[in-house]
């Protein structure tokens, strides 16, 4: 006789503790949705953040969850999940929650099912929000001793920002991210700058539908695709215009699908980022798991909390520490 399986789906909103500016505007806030699913006495979790950039909102993305909330209870899995909803963050919370809940019930740890022997810390990049130079220089002071920095910029005065966080943080490894903020024009006249400053990774700095021009051009580093790539599909159009990717499980719609786009992004000489949105640890335990394969990780979405979640994953000094079994994905 199957157990009986129940669901609940909320929305939830979490503060920040400090604003967080990109090129597209600030946060004071960050909303979510967390799906609980329950089955002989225990509850796996997961959590899916609706991003506005993609015409998401925490209500959207709870019909969606709700639409399917029968399948679920019915004993669905997350590969039936996969044909059920599209790629979103209703499907990551829903999808992240089955791997916690099947972990739960069958005594195997997630990375276990993963094939992963041991989760080990990670280097994580930390982020230092859009600002004047000399406010994002104060920032990397701080962060001086991390491995990886990510650094907001926009389309004004990127290399006083960057060159103020370099010359705070000299041996930290660079992320630049202008968030589609940049022209082509702009981006060619920055190689020779962003060589110079050892910046590591470029990160989506013309606009998703403008990036034609990165056909045939040889950039002075990597440039990675982020809004331009959600899923599998977007995969032909990156292959031919970036050389790495930035996997995040809002986008990919949960674990599952996110292991094989990395499978099929590595058969295309593809590098991996994995990243994630502005977040609570609920959402960066099971981005961890993969991000455990990836060349690049930018893991700390819940630093920017006022509270994280309770028994949440521990970040010190750009070093993001595996979640406790007890919190997702342990048995």
């Amino acid at each position: 006789m199957t157990a009986t399986r129940s669901l609940s789906i909320m929305g939830e909103s979490l503060p920040l503790k400090t604003p967080f500016r990109i090129s597209r505007g600030v946060k004071n806030t960050i909303d979510t949705i967390v799906a609980n699913i329950s089955e002989s006495g225990v509850t796996g979790r997961g959590e899916g953040i609706p991003y506005p950039r993609y015409g998401q909102t925490v209500e959207s993305a709870l019909i969606e969850a709700n639409s399917v909330s029968h399948k679920i209870t019915e004993h669905y899995g997350r590969e039936a999940l996969l044909t059920l909803l599209p790629p979103g963050p209703a499907r990551n919370a829903l999808d992240c929650a089955l791997w916690d809940i099947e972990a739960r019930i069958s005594g195997q740890s997630v990375a276990s099912m993963m094939g992963i022997a041991k989760l080990e810390p990670l280097a994580t990049a930390v982020t230092i929000s859009l600002d004047e130079p000399e406010v994002m220089a104060k920032a990397a002071a701080k962060l001086a001793y991390c491995p990886v920095i990510k650094v907001k910029v926009d389309e004004h005065n990127p290399e006083d920002c960057i060159k103020a966080v370099r010359d705070q943080a000299p041996k930290a490894r660079l992320i630049v991210d202008p968030n589609e903020s940049w022209s082509f024009d702009l981006l060619d006249k920055m190689q020779n700058f962003l060589a110079d400053a050892r910046v590591a990774l470029l990160e989506q700095p013309l606009a998703a539908g403008a990036d034609e021009a990165l056909k045939g051009f040889s950039p002075a580093v990597p440039i990675c695709a982020d809004e331009v790539f959600h899923s599998a599909d977007d995969l032909d159009h990156i292959a031919d215009r970036y050389q790495v990717i930035n996997i995040k499980l809002d986008k990919t719609g949960g674990l599952t699908a996110a292991i094989d786009i990395m499978k099929q992004a590595r058969s295309l000489n593809l590098s991996i980022m994995v990243g994630c949105m502005v977040c609570s640890s609920l959402s960066l335990a099971p981005a961890f798991h993969l991000a455990a394969q990836a060349d690049f990780v930018d893991l700390d979405g819940a630093d920017w909390l006022v509270h994280d979640r309770n028994d949440g994953m521990l970040l010190d000094n750009g070093i993001l520490h595996p979640p406790s079994a007890t919190f997702w994905g342990g048995p």
